[in-house]
């Protein structure tokens, strides 16, 4: 439940590539090459710290500290793939011809959130105490340089497509838009939601709008350069499945888009289904398509570049699923030679997310936690009221053999 601890987590990308993390582990494969056994693991907690200390900089283990995985990010080629875990590294892989790491830094503070920049010379990665550091690529064992600041809890980091603006949202419902290039230089707040803003997403091909979605549960369209906002939708209004309804807490975990359809699917933290909506980017709004029920509670989604939608799920026999869009429709794809490929890879390593089975929200501790100071007062005051009445009933009240007299006619002489 500690904000930033990541559930596992499953990331398409250009080239045919699908990564899957559980615990301190990494599954890679190549999604076109089904009948290849290409699968690359890697696991975090015997990772080789080679890299420090050649520079004199070994990272220490921390008693309390796991090596579990807390965020990852392709770069949008495909070519690398970054991961940082619970221990505080920062470790660099290029994917192609063959998975390799490049690369094991240590980070400042345990992070939430990263990316690799467009021209994939740098990973941006946002922690907890709210600033964003980047990491070299290109010198991949340089350590990393402060690029900007907030007063709270960093909760995702976005670029975009042109690398131009750098945009963070944090737990106290702010988005900030700054210049990659100074990242001093605050272009615009987008400012409207009322809790934590958990997930934020430029559009690639409409590259002036950016998505949010936050613990209000709401998902907002912003014209992010001008902080203005042009569409809300209330998650509210949604009746996923029967077991949440009366819960109405719709906080989004992961958001994934399709450009080919301008399809958006949304992942809910914990509500078992995937919601796909429709992206109006002329009308600047989004139309509810479809409503996706799992079985257990989702881990992650992601496109493929031929559309397909793969969704990872906490279930040991039916770990992943892959949808496909039919005559406008979602429709399951159990047939898939690359589904039945990946499956197996995780079955063959199911202990590596047995611990993520169970795990309580990340997100249940940032809600705001209201108080109605106003009640408090107008109830203390009735009581001091009451308390009054009952004082002055008693003062009034005559006492017997006339003691109520004499003590009067005693105050008056005195």
């Amino acid at each position: 439940g500690e904000p930033g601890r990541e559930t596992p987590a499953g990331a398409g990308a250009p080239g045919g590539l699908l990564a899957l993390t559980g615990g301190t582990r990494l599954l890679a494969a190549r999604l076109k090459e089904p009948s290849h056994d290409d699968l690359f693991v890697y696991d975090c907690a015997t990772a080789s710290k080679t890299p420090q200390e050649k520079q004199g900089k070994d990272i220490k283990s921390s008693g309390k500290a796991s090596h579990d995985i807390l965020a990852c990010a392709f770069s949008s080629s495909g070519t690398y793939f970054s991961l940082t875990d619970d221990n505080k590294q920062l470790i660099l892989f290029r994917t192609k011809p063959a998975w390799e790491c490049l690369s094991i830094r240590s980070v400042i503070r345990r992070c939430t959130s990263l990316i690799i920049t467009a021209t994939e010379d740098k990973i941006l990665v946002a922690d907890k105490s709210g600033d964003v550091y980047s990491y070299s690529i290109t010198e991949p064992e340089n350590p990393g340089t402060l690029e900007l600041g907030h007063l709270s809890l960093l909760l995702d980091v976005v670029l975009s497509p042109n690398d131009q603006y750098i945009i963070t949202a944090d737990r106290d419902e702010k988005i900030r838009v700054s210049l990659t290039r100074a990242p001093h230089n605050i272009v615009s707040f987008c400012l409207g939601h009322t809790e934590f803003v958990s997930r934020i997403f430029v559009i690639p091909n409409y590259p002036d709008l950016l998505l949010s979605a936050s613990g209000d549960c709401t998902l907002r369209l912003w014209e992010y350069k001008h902080g203005k906002e042009v569409y809300c939708y209330h998650l509210k209004s949604l009746n996923i499945c029967e077991a949440t309804k009366n819960e109405k807490k719709y906080t989004v975990l992961r958001i994934a888009y399709c450009c080919e359809e301008s399809c958006i699917a949304i992942l809910y933290d914990c509500t078992p289904a995937v919601s796909i909506f429709q992206l109006d980017a002329g009308a600047q709004k989004l139309i509810d398509k479809q409503h996706i029920p799992l079985n257990c509670k989702g881990w992650d989604i992601a496109f493929e570049d031929t559309g397909g939608l793969w969704v990872l799920q906490e279930d040991m026999e039916t770990p992943l699923l892959l949808y496909q869009l039919v005559d406008g429709r979602w429709q399951p794809d159990t047939e898939d030679k690359r589904l039945k490929k990946m499956t197996k890879y995780i079955h063959d390593n199911w202990t590596a997310f047995e611990g993520c089975i169970g795990k309580e929200s990340c997100y249940q501790n940032l809600y705001k936690a209201s108080f109605d100071n106003m009640a408090v007062y107008l109830q203390k005051k009735e009581e001091r009221l009451q308390q009054q009445k009952k004082s002055r009933r008693k003062d009034s009240q005559p006492e017997s053999n006339g003691q109520t007299k004499k003590i009067r006619t005693e105050a008056l002489s005195l």
